[in-house]
């Protein structure tokens, strides 16, 4: 849900990646239900491994409330928004992190995109 909600608010100057520990190689329904419900399609989208993504140091690297389990990945910002995992929860709590995931991901997307006018 985070790479969807980066993606809507974000794509013309974030370039987004998103992997998890454990991933199932699917989007869990319900999240593609929850999305589906605020205009966005994951059609595409797929659970990926850290290895999926390109290696190397990133300028941001937000974890979910993974806490020592998360592998060290190189970055300049490093944020765990300690957020649960909605995978097997009723869709109404489901829901509900959606909805917290797309206000962290405004506001981190809002900081950035201030911090890049501020250093041009």
């Amino acid at each position: 849900m985070a790479e969807a909600f980066a993606r809507l608010t974000a794509v013309e100057f974030i370039e987004v990646y998103s992997a998890g520990s454990r991933p199932s190689g699917k989007v869990d329904p319900t999240a593609v239900t929850v999305m589906h419900e605020v205009g966005y399609e994951m059609v595409g989208h797929w659970s990926k491994s850290l290895a999926d993504i390109p290696s190397g140091e990133y300028e941001y690297v937000i974890t979910m409330g993974c806490g020592d389990e998360c592998p060290f990945i190189p970055a300049v910002h490093h944020e765990d928004w300690q957020i649960p995992d909605p995978k097997g929860l009723p869709i109404e709590e489901v829901r509900k992190i959606r909805d917290m995931i797309g206000e962290r991901v405004g506001h981190l997307a809002k900081n950035i995109r201030q911090a890049d006018a501020y250093e041009h």
